[in-house]
């Protein structure tokens, strides 16, 4: 790994120089603000996909994104930094040899330690495909949770999408009785002022080229979850 310049570009407003997790000749792994939408949505707004020019490093053209991340998901989000990297990027993750970890602060939890979620998921407005519905008619989905703490009606969950739906821990979470803190669709958090959405995330590993170590980064929690991470355990 090339270590990042300490100091953010004149033309990096979103500090994203700073924000690297990895960078290599093929891969940059970027440790995504909460907040900030990857790409245009209806509504239009200011995206990552029009600051990526930033992260070119000498390169003829931006990095591109390999996969997404929601609007108000924070953590690991992998680029690819030419055509080649791209296409190697796009199947691993069609195949599902990237081990994504995130870390969610739930309400209530699950009785168990440790368990699997397959809930099947469809879109719930074919004109909004962002936002789903469990459906035994739907695509499979399988997530995999692990308890890490509990405290004050609270849980801690590291989980790992096997699969990889749109929204599919947040509404894993919500089916199975614990939604997810700060969850404004699936869950009983207010559209305006609340908590934000408890969901990091946390960790990838990328078995990007097979004569080498796999990639592996690790993001930080936001401010906006530490309160509530550190009422379940997490030591800082």
């Amino acid at each position: 790994m090339t270590a990042p310049s300490s100091h953010p570009a004149p033309d990096d407003p979103l500090g994203l120089i700073p924000r690297l997790l990895h960078r290599d000749a093929s891969v940059l792994i970027l440790n995504k603000p909460a907040g900030l939408p990857v790409h245009k949505g209806p509504g239009g707004g200011e995206t990552l996909a029009d600051h990526l020019d930033v992260l070119r490093f000498g390169l003829p053209r931006a990095p591109e994104l390999a996969h997404r991340l929601d609007k108000d998901t924070a953590g690991c989000l992998v680029l690819g930094r030419h055509r080649r990297a791209l296409e190697r990027l796009g199947l691993m993750f069609k195949r599902s040899e990237v081990t994504k970890t995130y870390w969610a602060v739930v309400e209530g939890g699950p009785a168990e330690e440790a368990g699997e979620i397959a809930i099947p998921m469809s879109p719930r407005d074919p004109k909004r495909g962002w936002w789903m519905k469990a459906d035994p008619k739907g695509q499979a989905a399988l997530t995999r949770y692990r308890v890490l703490g509990r405290a004050d009606g609270r849980t801690w969950l590291a989980l790992e999408p096997v699969t990889g739906r749109t929204h599919q821990l947040r509404l894993h979470c919500a089916e199975s009785g614990f939604p997810i803190l700060g969850d404004t669709i699936y869950g009983t958090a207010p559209r305006r002022g609340g908590p934000g959405l408890h969901l990091l995330a946390r960790s990838v590993l990328l078995p990007f080229d097979p004569k080498r170590p796999p990639i592996a980064a690790e993001a930080p929690p936001p401010e906006s979850m530490e309160p509530a991470l550190k009422s379940c355990g997490w030591m800082g």
